[in-house]
């Protein structure tokens, strides 16, 4: 995952906000086209990566502590990766047939090509919808006048034996964002939803963005006690503003 940031270089940084717990090391807020969102994975790990580089000393020497409006994350670092532990849902559960319904109608797809679906909701509102294959993922084209305030994520599995496990599409018609190149909370609640039912191995990378010429790669791993998701980060604008 590459966050998208702009870093001020650090005699002019402004720091993140002061966080309001003892534990954290800052706190943020993360803004859409639509609104504020309690957490999401790009603002977690791009923040962490411009205060890290800009001078900010974490309590722990490998692990960060963000605040955000759904609680305190943890983030990890190692090298030039960062991941966070994926926050607990807030929402679980299968779909109802009328949120399947309109989701279907939405994608262009029937009901018989939904292998699985679930709420994976830890924040942000998201519902996720497993179809048969990566092809039929890459291939989708939505209309979202069946469902215009969906935040769905359609994930399907690679041919066995390739580098990545699945690739996911991510829909937020209801934030005025059609389609999010690649998504940290979404692959989150997947990756939960997911190793819950033992469809997956403890570590690997699912794919993301392909369909709109990114290359995403999301590394997941559970240790056991915490699932992490991330992946490199790096910054790609700096400069300053003169106001």
């Amino acid at each position: 995952m590459t966050p998208q940031l702009a870093a001020l270089p650090s005699s002019h940084w402004v720091s993140p906000s002061r966080p309001t717990t003892a534990e954290a090391d800052y706190r943020v807020r993360i803004m859409t086209p639509g609104g504020e969102l309690p957490f999401a994975g790009h603002p977690t790990l791009g923040t962490a990566h411009a205060w890290l580089a800009h001078g900010g000393t974490p309590r722990q020497a490998d692990r960060v502590v963000q605040e955000c409006g759904a609680g305190l994350v943890d983030v990890h670092r190692a090298g030039s990766e960062l991941a966070f532990t994926a926050p607990p849902l807030v929402r679980t559960g299968p779909l109802d047939d009328a949120d399947l319904d309109r989701l279907v109608a939405a994608l262009g797809i029937t009901r018989a090509d939904v292998v699985g679906h679930q709420w994976v909701d830890n924040g942000p509102g998201w519902a996720a919808v497993r179809l048969r294959s990566a092809e039929q993922v890459r291939s989708l084209e939505p209309d979202w006048s069946h469902a215009p305030d969906a935040k769905v994520g359609v994930i399907g599995w690679h041919e066995d034996g390739g580098e990545h496990l699945y690739e996911t599409r991510a829909f937020v018609p209801g934030l005025s964002v059609g389609e999010d190149p690649v998504t940290g909370s979404l692959n989150a609640g997947i990756a939960v939803w997911l190793r819950s039912n033992g469809r997956v191995g403890a570590s690997y990378v699912a794919s993301q963005g392909t369909v709109v010429q990114r290359s995403g790669r999301v590394h997941i791993d559970d240790d056991g006690e915490h699932i992490w998701v991330g992946g490199d980060t790096t910054t790609v604008i700096e400069g300053t503003v003169t106001l």
